[in-house]
């Protein structure tokens, strides 16, 4: 299922603009109907194949936000086996279902509060992600109709965010590599579909019947297994 964000209603000579997002994402997700921000369809469709493959929610993800450095030095460096390039915050504004929250509060939404009145921004669950094992994931097409897409296997580490959404501290091994010769060079969004658990066999193999071309099917491939675009003299 699709959503928009908003619509709007009519009250007298006013018109107003009710920000029923949130609210109405957390209800879905909790419901395990797949629902994405931002018309992002191949976000929900891929959000659709992780419900499938794991019968259990799962949730749409922003993944182009970093750890900052003073909180990888004050809780993950020495106490995870983590580089500060295999993590990131996964982040979206209340998408998340409350089960895959270690804490939640319903609040208002703080980025469009920032253009809007507050109490027009209320209805966004908020809270860190559980954590645990992740399978980080998407289902894509490139504008000449060729699907491709990327699996990868990690952990939402037990580490406070100290930030608002439905967020996450994530480590995926070889995360910065990762980032660099698959998500960037192919183009992919921003969005990630995030599967509660270790289903990367699974997906794969789901990708594969679908008509994803093996090599269309990119990985965080281990330290010392090079990228096609990768320089081996670096």
């Amino acid at each position: 299922m699709q959503t928009q964000g908003f619509f709007t209603a009519t009250d007298g000579n006013r018109t107003r603009d009710l920000r029923t997002t949130n609210a109405t994402l957390y209800r879905l997700s909790h419901s395990s109907i797949p629902v994405s921000c931002e018309v992002d369809i191949y976000g929900c469709l891929s959000e659709f194949i992780g419900t499938a493959v794991s019968d259990d929610v799962v949730t749409l993800l922003d993944i182009n936000n970093s750890v900052p450095d003073d909180m990888y030095e004050e809780s993950i460096k020495g106490k995870f086996d983590y580089t500060h390039k295999d993590t990131f915050m996964g982040f979206h504004c209340g998408n998340t279902c409350s089960r895959k929250l270690a804490f939640c509060s319903m609040k208002n939404q703080m980025i469009m509060a920032r253009s809007l009145p507050e109490e027009v921004t209320n209805g966004t669950l908020e809270g860190d992600i559980a954590p645990g094992e992740i399978t980080f994931y998407r289902l894509q097409s490139t504008a000449d109709n060729m699907l491709r897409a990327y699996i990868a296997q990690g952990e939402v580490l037990p580490v406070a965010t100290r930030s608002f959404g439905s967020i996450g501290v994530f480590a995926i091994p070889e995360m910065g590599r990762f980032y660099r010769h698959v998500l960037i060079e192919k183009n992919y969004p921003h969005h990630g579909a995030v599967a509660f658990g270790h289903y990367g066999k699974a997906l794969y193999e789901v990708f594969k019947y679908i008509g994803v071309p093996v090599e269309e099917i990119g990985y965080n491939q281990p330290a010392g297994v090079l990228y096609k675009s990768e320089n081996p003299f670096a």
